[in-house]
């Protein structure tokens, strides 16, 4: 009687569990549902640099936070065009996505504890690897940012290089002047007119900067690197729903890398593979997009709109782009990087 009471008892907390876990598959996401409605997806990216989203001569924007935008739109939609670009400034983006202007942020957007902890927002996954750094001109005599004792220095309002600034050079008890900026635009133009000695941001970002200037020759990105700058996509707290559609077709990207899938072959590689992981990532089995609300082919078609993350990362600023970046760490971590997709099953 008393196994007979256990087993009953298992059995009635497993179909708990069961019951549970079906109702929080049920829940439905309030971002999702408003982006089906209105038919479009609002997408916060930057107010314009090189690599990560600027417009081209037709003022069509390009860039990697750009495509990564357009691919989930593709998700959503399996529509590109389906997607409103809102150019945002470091001090605003965050703002404009808790007041509910935009569905997600894909704006160089670094991930902190403090973000993370205090905005009522979310990071998803890191998409993105870089750090802190410094440019000057190349003739300015400067090889590392310890001598430039004195300087004046452009930086971004509301970025975290503000903080990652001020809290080398009081480090290493040297003085400095700050210029604070807006848009990284208005700091590149101070920049070249004279008015800063150096530019301090982000690496990628520097490379971006310098790629748009008239001369790039003339300037010189310092090699020394002063924080951990991982860039990640956040959307608004309390829609589990939409953070896991986010996550998980960011992850998608990079998994297409991984096993080999680009936008030329996923067709033939979803119609042949043998594959298990090759074939739930490409909908031939349903249970990825089931478990996201989303139709079965949802990697599939972004894959096919975008590529996958190597084909996003070298056309938006690869070697053969004016920004000419080396992948380095944002290369798979089989060839040397740090990226790394989650298990999808």
């Amino acid at each position: 009687m008393l196994r007979r009471g256990l087993a009953a008892a298992f059995a009635a907390f497993c179909a708990t569990l069961a019951g549970t876990a079906a109702a929080q598959t049920n829940i439905p996401s309030p971002t999702l549902d408003a982006i089906r409605a209105r038919g479009t997806l609002n997408c916060g990216i930057h107010t314009g640099v090189a690599g990560f989203a600027s417009p081209d001569s037709r003022g069509v924007w390009q860039g990697l936070d750009v495509d990564l935008c357009r691919g989930l739109a593709a998700v959503i939609f399996n529509d590109v065009s389906k997607v409103r670009f809102v150019p945002l400034s470091a001090s605003t983006r965050f703002t404009a996505l808790g007041s509910g202007e935009i569905d997600v942020l894909f704006r160089t957007s670094t991930q902190t504890m403090l973000r993370d902890t205090t905005l009522g927002l979310r990071h998803v996954t890191t998409y993105f690897y870089d750090g802190h750094g410094f440019m000057v001109r190349a003739n300015a005599g400067v090889n590392r940012v310890r001598e430039m004792a004195g300087a004046t220095i452009c930086l971004i309002a509301g970025s975290t290089n503000e903080q990652v600034t001020a809290d080398y050079f009081r480090s290493i008890n040297v003085p400095f002047q700050p210029v604070v900026f807006e848009r990284t635009d208005q700091a590149a133009a101070a920049l070249a007119a004279g008015r800063c000695d150096s530019f301090g941001t982000d690496a990628s970002q520097l490379a971006g900067t310098r790629a748009s200037m008239p001369n790039p020759r003339d300037w010189t990105i310092l090699p020394e690197r002063f924080s951990k700058e991982p860039y990640g996509a956040y959307v608004r707290r309390g829609d589990d729903n939409w953070f896991d559609i986010v996550r998980w077709y960011t992850t998608a990207i990079i998994e297409a890398e991984e096993q080999g899938i680009t936008r030329a072959n996923a067709e033939e590689m979803r119609r042949t593979s043998v594959n298990p992981n090759t074939r739930r990532l490409l909908g031939v089995t349903p249970e990825l997009g089931q478990s996201l609300k989303l139709d079965p082919l949802w990697a599939y078609n972004a894959i096919r709109a975008i590529g996958n993350y190597g084909e996003l990362y070298e056309r938006t600023m690869g070697e053969n782009t004016p920004v000419a970046l080396p992948r380095g760490p944002n290369n798979l971590h089989n060839n040397g990087g740090l990226l790394y997709a989650l298990p999808m099953r």
